[in-house]
Formats: structure tokens, C-alpha cells, sequence
């Protein structure tokens, strides 16, 4: 029997509303994995230096197959990312271009719309969905690890201009007795708790050429990633990356700030974590954790980006999370009154909201 025959008009609207819903989503998902597949393989890069190419060229340029190469650029055009300037022309003659608007976004990385590191974390993030199948049956978890070098260089990708070009230019100024700290003498010593591929430690001691910088992460790819990054940017020796246990005592007082960017959500134990970053901070030390932006109290519509943080708990930082026992199960829409909460148990007096705006990231001062 059709179920059109139970459904009323309104219901008939809404289910048709949710048919194109559908479809929408799938080309949004080929959006995502082409554009990965243009990332890797090098294709926005090449397109990108303004001249139009054929199939032939971009394969030559790339060392890729030219049929590959082909469908590949038909594919993006008829989804609208790439322009085509002789459509009747013979197949592999065809000249293919990308937009300066879309080059900006698929190809300079030294934008703050630089997007398609996006894609390669959207990958990364489905890389163990069996697994992560098997951790809602079961209540385990996922491991970091887990989840591939896509998942890692990803979110690298897509933090790397934020922290180079914001972080000691634009969200620290806005607090005026840390920055004030970090250009004064002695030189500051700055913990970088949960640094990833290092590129927020890095921007640190970009912004403030007195401070050192240390870098901790237990993910030794991450830090592998860091000291990779760490040679390029040619620092003097002023940051150092870690694969180490940030709660060893010997480190107790060193630091003047603790930061953690994205991360603490993302633990086991973030009460643990947060009463570690007390023990490293002075007696005029700060601890600084930036989260994401998400509403104080869950709403059936989510705020303006609870939609893609949901997406990220849901097939990474929830099992990530859960990977460890006990598990506390923050996951990526950790509210504030959740970290005032585990804060509070960590041993500090109070959580201050800095009056930073930004659209994803929410600021907060622990006081101890």
C-alpha cells in the first residue's frame, strides 16, 4: 500500500521537502570527496596559477591519468566549482578554469576562507565508521589514532591561517594584561596543551618575538607534523613540541599561559586535564581554553553552527572522547556551564567569557 494514500497535504509537502533535502545533501557529499580528491592530488593548485587547462595539461602537471584528470574537471563544472571556456570542443581540448572567488577558497592557504582542508577533515572523520558503529553499540570509543593522518592534517588545514594571522594579532590583544605579559621581560613561557600540528604554538611565538613556547601533545603523528611545520618557520629554538604528559610534576609552575585550543572537549577526562593546566601555570599565571561557540541550552534548531558541531560529535569527538575509561562524554557541544562545571571540580575559582567575537570559537579565562 503507498503511504502517499495515509499522508495528508501538508504531510505530502513536508515529505517532498525532504526528498530534495536528500538530494541536496548528496551532492554536497560528491562536493566534499571531489574537492578532496582536487586537494590531494594537487588539481586547485594547478588551476589556480589563472591559465585555463585541458585535461591533457592539468594530468602533465599533476602526474595523474588524463582520463582521471577529465572526468574530474567535467565533474566540478557541472557542479559549479570550475568554468569550462569550449564545451563543444573535443573532449581533450576542452580548457578548463577556476575561479579567482573559488581559487581563493580551494587554493590560497594563507586565507581565512580557505576551505578545502574542510573536505579533507570531513574524510578523515568518516575513515572508522565501522568502528565507530560498533563504539554506539557497545558504549567504547574510537582512538584519536584512529582516525588517519586526513582527519589530523585536516584540522590543521583549517586552523593554520586563524592561528597565524588572529591569534596574537587579534584574540590575545583583546585581553590586555596577557598581552602585555607576552611582550614584557622576563620572557613569558607559554604551555600549548593539546597542540596538534603546532601551528597555535607557532603563531604565538610569531606574534610575541620574547616568548617560548611548549607545545604538548600525546599524538606522537601530531607532533611529528609540528616539528615539520616547526622547520619552516625558522623560530630560534623559542618553541619546542612535545609527545609527553603535560602533568609531570617537574613542569608544575613553569608557565605564565596555558592554552588550549579545541581540545578539551575532545577528552576523557577534561576535569584531569584542566586541574593539569592549574598545576602548570605560576602563581600570576593564566589559563586560556577555546571552544566552540555553541548556545548555553540545547534548542530542537541548534544555533548558527551547532548543526556542524553536532556533525563533528557525532562521528569523531563523542567517540574520541569515549575511547578511555571512566569517560566523562562531553563531546563537541560542550556548553558553557559544562566547562564552568568541570572547571570548578579542577580546583579554579571562576570561568570569565572573554569579549572575543568570533563565529565558531567561544573564549574563557580560568581563574584559580
Amino acid at each position: 500500500m503507498s503511504t502517499t494514500l495515509s499522508l495528508t497535504t501538508e504531510q505530502i509537502g513536508q515529505r517532498d521537502a525532504f526528498v530534495e533535502r536528500m538530494l541536496k545533501s548528496t551532492s554536497g557529499m560528491f562536493d566534499i570527496f571531489t574537492i578532496y580528491i582536487g586537494h590531494k592530488l594537487g588539481f586547485y593548485q594547478a588551476l589556480a596559477q589563472g591559465e585555463a587547462l585541458t585535461s591533457v595539461e592539468l594530468a602533465a602537471r599533476t602526474a595523474s591519468h588524463e582520463r582521471y584528470a577529465r572526468e574530474w574537471l567535467e565533474q566540478q563544472t557541472v557542479a559549479g566549482i570550475l568554468e569550462v571556456e569550449n564545451h563543444t570542443g573535443e573532449a581533450t581540448s576542452r580548457r578548463f578554469r577556476l575561479p579567482a572567488p573559488h581559487a581563493e577558497v580551494l587554493a590560497e592557504q594563507d586565507s581565512l576562507n580557505y576551505l578545502a582542508p574542510l573536505a579533507q577533515l570531513a574524510v578523515g572523520a568518516v575513515h572508522p565508521l565501522a568502528a565507530v558503529l560498533e563504539a554506539y553499540r557497545s558504549g567504547g570509543g574510537v582512538p584519536f589514532s584512529a582516525f588517519g593522518p586526513d582527519l589530523r592534517e585536516g584540522q590543521a588545514g583549517m586552523n593554520r591561517a586563524m592561528f597565524l594571522q588572529q591569534l596574537g594579532q587579534e584574540w590575545l590583544p583583546a585581553i590586555p594584561d596577557i598581552h602585555a605579559r607576552l611582550q614584557a621581560d622576563p620572557p613569558a613561557r607559554i604551555a600549548d596543551f593539546g597542540c596538534g600540528a603546532g601551528w597555535s604554538s607557532i603563531g604565538l611565538a610569531q606574534a610575541y618575538p620574547k616568548v617560548k613556547v611548549d607545545g604538548f601533545d600525546l599524538d606522537a603523528p601530531s607532533i611529528e607534523l609540528a616539528q615539520a611545520n616547526l622547520r619552516q618557520a625558522n623560530l630560534n629554538g623559542r618553541v619546542k613540541f612535545h609527545v609527553r604528559d603535560a602533568g609531570d610534576p617537574t613542569l608544575s609552575g613553569h608557565y605564565d599561559l596555558v592554552t588550549a585550543f579545541e581540545c578539551v572537549h575532545d577528552m576523557s577526562d577534561p576535569v584531569g586535564a584542566l586541574q593539569t593546566m592549574r598545576h602548570l601555570v605560576n602563581h600570576t599565571g593564566t589559563v586560556i581554553i577555546v571552544d566552540e561557540r555553541v548556545s548555553d541550552t540545547f534548542t530542537p534548531t541548534g544555533n548558527e553552527v551547532e548543526w556542524m558541531m553536532y556533525g563533528w560529535s557525532v562521528l569523531h569527538c563523542l567517540p574520541v572522547g569515549m575511547a578511555d575509561h571512566p569517560a566523562a562524554g562531553t563531546g563537541t557541544v560542550m556548553r558553557t556551564e559544562t566547562l564552568q562545571r568541570y572547571a570548578r571540580e579542577a580546583g579554579f575559582r571562576d570561568v570569565e567569557i572573554l569579549p572575543i567575537e568570533n563565529f565558531f570559537f567561544r573564549f574563557y579565562r580560568l581563574i584559580a
